[in-house]
């Protein structure tokens, strides 16, 4: 199979059906060889039941339903889990995607691309969503090493491998280009796409996207950077608080060295606290290592390409 697209949909009843109608008519003009996961992710309207119906006038279309609100990753990688399709195309469910872009998307992957992302470029969303959304892609686009305008676009485009190789959870959907470039995916584009205004429903995301958002940063650099090593992050902390306190203190020594007085401050109180907060740091570091050499044996890094005869690969 050529594409497979992936719709998680909360709460779209109303643009289920004219959102597969824009699909059939598009993908069937281009001749693409076509699939269609809708997960409903625990809706409480008749998204499913217009999803199902959606499947009857059409086998290519499939739809799931999740008990209960799961969020957008546990949608998309439950989709990227059964998706068959060589290559992979997610949008949202509110019809603000536009299905004419599925062709040039799919062109850019099999022009080389690893995975291409939406840009909207023209937004026709309220700034209390827009605000928030720049202020994350700056933030992420400076700590995640890549240069991307819209990481959170509902529109994507990946090959198969990239999905595959992805592991989503929690509310990392808003990662996936960061975690396919940390997986070694090193094509990573962009494409200016168009942005239709809402029709039904309202937006599901405010400003509380920001501050999640930040803590999934945190998170994905932390489990990225130091899951191996976390003493590298603790104990330069540490580090850090154990030398400020130390220096404050020898100041403190030097001038009862040359005076002859010492008198309790609070600065000096503080030095020994910051003393032995860096020790408690570089303790937790220490504690963290030999927890990873017990239970976390180091696994070998995904590999891209073997030669053909090498050990333990079948020839080709």
């Amino acid at each position: 199979m050529q594409l497979s697209i992936i719709i998680p949909a909360f709460n779209e009843e109303e643009s289920i059906s004219p959102l597969m109608e824009e699909i059939r008519t598009v993908c069937d003009r281009e001749r693409i060889d076509f699939e269609v996961l809708i997960i409903d992710d625990g809706s409480n309207d008749r998204t499913f039941e217009k999803a199902s119906e959606a499947h009857a006038m059409d086998a290519r279309i499939h739809a799931l339903r999740f008990r209960r609100n799961s969020g957008k990753a546990a949608a998309l990688a439950e989709g990227f889990r059964r998706a068959q399709g060589r290559y992979v195309i997610t949008m949202d469910a509110d019809l603000q995607d536009n299905p004419a872009e599925i062709p040039a998307l799919i062109k850019m992957l099999e022009d080389g691309a690893d995975l291409v992302s939406g840009w909207k470029k023209v937004r026709h969303d309220p700034w209390h969503k827009t605000l928030p959304s720049r202020l994350f892609n700056a933030v992420t686009g400076s700590v995640a090493g890549i240069r991307l305008h819209d990481f959170n676009c509902g529109l994507k485009a990946y090959r198969s491998e990239v999905v595959k190789s992805i592991e989503l959870y929690g509310e990392l959907h808003r990662y996936i280009p960061v975690l396919a470039h940390w997986n070694g995916f090193r094509h990573i584009t962009e494409k200016p796409v168009e942005h239709r205004a809402r029709k039904f429903g309202q937006s599901k995301y405010g400003w509380a996207r920001l501050t999640n958002g930040l803590f999934d940063l945190i998170t994905l650099v932390f489990l990225h950077r130091y899951t191996r090593r976390p003493l590298h992050l603790f104990g330069f902390v540490g580090l850090f608080f154990f030398v400020l306190g130390f220096l404050v203190l020898l100041g403190f020594a030097a001038s009862w060295a040359f005076s002859g007085q010492l008198h309790l401050r609070p600065l000096m109180v503080a030095a020994a606290s910051s003393m032995l907060l860096g020790v408690q740091f570089i303790s937790i570091g220490l504690l963290g290592e030999m927890i990873n050499a017990r239970f976390a044996p180091a696994a070998p890094p995904p590999l891209a390409a073997v030669t053909e005869g090498c050990p333990g690969e079948s020839a080709t």
